[in-house]
């Protein structure tokens, strides 16, 4: 196995990831929009009336970085809280109508972010590693964190 850190499965995902984030960021700044805040209504647009807490679950967050992130999608009338019918203690999230073109803006940032980061990977290649991606995922979502696999030798990683 090649311990080279460029080519190791986990280091390269960890990478490609966190350089993914950093392009993101830097389109989603000159549309004067942050990737949190794209990330946000991009899942209220998939989940509308969620409330703010499982939203912030959704987003892996603390649920106060989702109220700050809300306070300022709303004064910007791109969204609306509502109170929940059963629970007052509750406020469900609604994109509001000027929303549209942010998120058609965000559609076309997030092709055109995937075809920059795929420039030279051919269709069957690309097509595998979502394949590949999926399973990996999958594999995570599925299998319960409590069970341990035990094998012949442990390594640790730092």
């Amino acid at each position: 196995m090649n311990e080279n850190a460029d080519h190791n499965l986990f280091s390269l995902l960890n990478d490609l990831a966190r350089l993914i984030r950093v392009e993101a960021d830097k389109r989603a700044r000159v549309h004067g929009m942050t990737r949190a805040g794209w990330s946000l209504m991009a899942r209220l647009a998939r989940h509308p009336g969620i409330s703010q807490k499982e939203l912030a679950d959704l987003l892996e967050v603390e649920p106060i970085s989702v109220a700050r992130m809300v306070d300022r999608l709303e004064a910007a009338g791109l969204l609306e809280r509502r109170a929940d019918a059963g629970d007052r203690r509750i406020w469900r999230l609604h994109l509001l109508p000027a929303s549209e073109p942010v998120l058609k803006k965000m559609a076309a940032m997030a092709a055109e972010l995937e075809s920059f980061v795929t420039q030279g990977v051919s269709p069957a290649a690309r097509d595998a590693i979502v394949e590949g991606l999926g399973q990996m995922k999958m594999n995570l979502t599925q299998k319960p964190e409590t069970q341990a696999v035990e094998t012949g030798s442990v390594r640790e990683v730092a």
